[in-house]
């Protein structure tokens, strides 16, 4: 055999014994990922205060479309928020988490916005915990639900929905105050 033909053939079989670990996806356990067999489900009830108004201004229009000053319905507009989520409904209620990314007026004929937010507690048991909500929220129906799409830390790999219902629609705080009931899968 001529020497090339040696390095060829030499090069063919070594790349058989170099590890392939460079791969995209690989299947795992559950239990490599430190997660339980059997599922908890939990029901959280907070409120969710929207300042639109004020010295506190906790949601603030980032954007909008040259005709939403135009819309009955606020469509175009797009606004992100730092909501506070409390305990109770009142101003100065215990603070468990922030609401925190954002909603955009999405109907053009009623009060129809898309909610795209993380649930960032900072109390108890799930402190440092998030859920992230995704869905339609017409706000003139009594009670709205969304869908909650995964969380992280005790919340991983979440799944399950949220319950809305509007307690004030403009306090005198310059509020929106929604009481929420989150069922939630973990």
């Amino acid at each position: 055999m001529s020497i090339p033909i040696i390095f060829l053939f030499s090069l063919l079989i070594l790349s058989f014994y170099i590890p392939k670990n460079n791969a995209f996806s690989k299947p795992i356990t559950k239990e490599e990922m430190g997660l339980k067999k059997q599922q908890n489900l939990t029901h959280l009830h907070f409120y969710f205060h929207d300042y639109v108004q004020g010295s506190n201004q906790t949601a603030l229009r980032i954007a909008q479309a040259p005709s939403t000053n135009k819309s009955s319905s606020g469509f175009g507009a797009l606004v992100m928020i730092d909501d506070p989520l409390t305990e109770g409904p009142e101003h100065d209620s215990k603070i468990v988490g922030y609401a925190q990314g954002m909603y955009g007026f999405a109907d053009q004929k009623q009060p129809g916005l898309v909610m795209v937010m993380n649930y960032v507690f900072v109390e108890g048991e799930y402190n440092g915990s998030t859920l992230s909500l995704l869905g339609r929220n017409q706000v003139m129906n009594k009670v709205r639900e969304m869908s909650i799409v995964g969380g992280s830390g005790v919340f991983r790999f979440a799944t399950g929905y949220a319950q809305a219902k509007t307690v004030t629609l403009l306090d005198k705080f310059g509020a929106s105050v929604v009481e929420y009931d989150v069922y939630v899968q973990h």
